[in-house]
């Protein structure tokens, strides 16, 4: 709860033992310390204008309309514009029982395999908060693109690489010419940010410097490493 920002935590006939000795989560102390324990599922949902209950369905049949948890979610969040609402989840080990799910408008189902529709309860209640915060725009939102390479750092790029291909033996000179078009065309189908870019050329100026210095010719400055 705490993790998708819920805070009202109203339990019905909690078992004591557990629910006295429940008072530490990690940043979420204050939602154990302040819930609430009724003995009534009427008392603890009295207030409350709209009230969903969560079901893996199972073999029973219902009384009530059930949407999908996505559905749902987006229903619950236009009422509680309006007013109080609950999302009721069972008992770990029986889930809502029949006189539980009276008391609920309509119902919600995570959509996971027929088979295995049973979730663990505090994994059921992590995907329903999930799905409640969860905002449509902001999946469809597009993540910052890094600012271009410039073509000038492009063409460093491609005449480094050319100069430790031909240095390893993989190009060879009569084709060289054909080698740097396809390495040109590569970097900017790649396209490249230029921190990347800059990064690539540091690394290849440490090799070339490398290379100089295994060969006893003194490095140049341009091929002397970044630190």
């Amino acid at each position: 709860m705490s993790n998708f920002g819920f805070t009202r935590l109203r339990l019905v006939n909690a078992y004591d033992v557990a629910y006295q000795e429940a008072r530490s989560a990690v940043g979420a102390s204050p939602i154990l310390q302040e819930a609430r324990n009724f003995g009534l599922l009427a008392e603890a949902i009295a207030d409350c204008g709209l009230v969903v209950g969560a079901t893996s369905v199972g073999h029973r049949e219902l009384k009530h309309s059930l949407r999908r948890l996505e559905y749902g979610a987006r229903a619950l969040r236009q009422h509680l514009r309006e007013g109080p609402a609950a999302l009721l989840f069972g008992s770990e080990k029986y889930g809502l029982s029949n006189e539980d799910l009276s008391y609920c408008h309509w119902l919600v189902r995570i959509p996971a395999r027929r088979d295995r529709g049973s979730m663990n309860l505090g994994q059921a209640v992590a995907v329903c908060l999930y799905e409640f915060v969860r905002s449509s725009a902001a999946a469809s939102a597009r993540p910052a693109r890094p600012t271009p390479a410039p073509g000038g750092d492009l063409d460093r790029l491609t005449e480094s690489w050319l100069e430790a291909l031909t240095e390893s033996g993989y190009v060879n000179p009569v084709t060289s010419h054909s080698t740097r078009l396809k390495l040109r065309r590569l970097f900017r189908r790649l396209r490249m940010g230029a921190e990347d870019c800059e990064l690539m050329l540091g690394m290849l100026r440490q090799i070339q410097w490398k290379l100089e210095s295994a060969r006893g010719e003194p490095a140049s400055r341009d091929a002397e490493p970044r630190r």
